[in-house]
């Protein structure tokens, strides 16, 4: 698992390399607009007095800077974290002088200070934000006390009580905070999310592509085996017909051998299946078996039950040999095995209407605080007396993600528990104390079709 949790993930610092100059271009010129709108409204229709010229100065400011980077950038250009830091340091800059000329926090436009906050927290790294949010917050404390009040025509200077103006002075600055953190979290649970579906489908595709590696090498052997075997009956005619040159002779044993060994090899390779339909149905226990084939010799004792309602059915279900089953049940069996003392029991079981799984370890189980959120990717334990009792607890949560996806993928419910109960004093322990998952399909939705009258089985049909 520590293997599939390094498969598609993305650094931070390369993630904010995602955002578009254009986009940000686009948005100033939306936010240009909307300020020529709102001064030109302010002196039309509610007739304030304003300094239009050091107005239309620092909505000047933001058109040059919009200008400059449409002609000396390329339109493809895509930030780096300070130049993304850089154009919305400026935005909060050219937003506060405008605010400076038109009334400070008595303008309710004050309210837009927080939007740069908003996007770095979703595009750039903690530190950015951090940076971005204080200078916001300094300069909004500024605009509370320093500023060119706003005059109508009939020279009344329009302004809020002190009350109203201190607290959307306080409002705005939890504002910054709360929006930027939400922002952030938010967005850094859709970044994870997508880098565990990434993850998730690179694992699928390799379990794909060793399926159809055994595939093809279980064809190779059976349409090779023809040739072969012809090779092998003429050289062992020409033995006969050589018998009288020694030399001649060991020639054509040898070609006869080595056809021998090449019959062997590739019947090796193609063990797995020995045609197509052994490569696509298998009874469940074999899937299953192989499933856990891998981390059967890593010093743990892997033990195979079955608990099958034999009264009611006696016959073992025969599924299809799917990629997301059989890398999913893996996964779940790699971490019982992570985690045990020293055995892992793998209980089979099917009846009339259910087949399912039960995999458990005698180890220490899974930590309560965070059991809820087994299957969440990314997932981080407290830094508890846990993290010694299960070193490496910390890095589970893509494994475990990527074998919840894509069992459920196939129809299956999982649930998660613990053999013995955590907050019990000490003494015996059941010998299946530790983690338990339990897996469990519907039966018509995982065991394969009846094959009828030479009907093939559909290796892409999806249940």
């Amino acid at each position: 698992m520590a293997e599939t949790a390094n498969i598609g993930v993305l650094p931070l610092q390369k993630r904010s390399q995602w955002v578009r100059l254009r986009t940000l271009i686009g948005l100033r010129w939306v936010a240009i607009a909307g300020q020529i709108v709102a001064i030109t409204v302010s002196q039309a229709w509610f007739d304030l007095k304003m300094p239009i010229g050091l107005c239309f100065f620092a909505v000047g400011l933001a058109i040059i800077a919009n200008l400059f980077s449409i002609f000396v950038y390329p339109e493809n250009k895509r930030l780096s974290e300070q130049e993304a830091a850089g154009m919305l340091m400026f935005d909060i800059v050219q937003i506060t002088l405008l605010l400076f000329f038109t009334g400070g926090l008595n303008n309710p436009f004050a309210l837009l200070l927080l939007a740069p906050v908003t996007v770095s927290a979703t595009a750039l790294r903690v530190k950015s934000t951090i940076v971005l949010g204080a200078t916001s917050a300094v300069l909004m404390s500024v605009l509370a006390f320093a500023y060119i009040p706003l005059v109508d025509t009939n020279g009344v200077v329009q302004q809020l009580p002190v009350l109203f103006r201190f607290g959307f002075w306080v409002a705005n600055l939890i504002g910054i905070v709360f929006m930027a953190a939400y922002a952030g979290k938010v967005m850094s649970e859709v970044n994870n999310m997508s880098d565990a579906l990434l993850a998730t489908q690179m694992a699928l595709a390799r379990e794909q592509k060793l399926t159809d590696l055994g595939g093809v090498v279980a064809a190779a052997a059976h349409e090779l085996g023809t040739p072969l075997a012809t090779i092998k009956l003429v050289s062992a005619e020409l033995m006969e017909e050589l018998s009288d040159n020694p030399d001649l002779r060991d020639d054509a044993a040898l070609i006869r051998d080595q056809a021998d060994r090449c019959r062997d090899i590739l019947r090796s390779m193609g063990r797995a299946g020995k045609d197509d339909t052994h490569m696509h149905v298998a009874p469940f226990a074999t899937v299953v078996s192989e499933a856990a084939e891998p981390h059967q010799d890593r010093g743990k004792t892997v033990h195979f039950e079955f608990a099958a309602d034999l009264e009611n059915d006696p016959r073992e279900p025969t599924i299809m040999r799917r990629p997301e089953i059989i890398h999913g049940l893996r996964n779940l069996v790699q971490n019982a095995v992570d985690f045990a003392s020293a055995n892992v029991w793998v209980e089979m079981q099917w009846s009339e209407h259910q087949v399912g799984v039960r995999i458990m370890d005698d180890g220490d189980g899974y930590s309560p605080n965070i059991i809820g959120r087994i299957g969440d990717p990314f997932m981080r334990n407290r830094r508890t007396s846990e993290t010694t009792k299960r070193p490496g607890y910390e890095g589970m949560g893509l494994g475990l993600f990527i074998a919840k996806t894509l069992l459920e993928r196939s129809g299956a419910s999982l649930s998660f528990a613990n053999g013995f109960d955590p907050f019990m004093d000490d003494g015996p322990r059941p010998e299946r104390c530790g983690a338990v998952v339990e897996v469990l399909w519907p039966r018509e939705l995982i065991e394969a079709p009846t094959r009828q009258g030479g009907e093939k089985w559909d290796e892409n049909k999806r249940f």
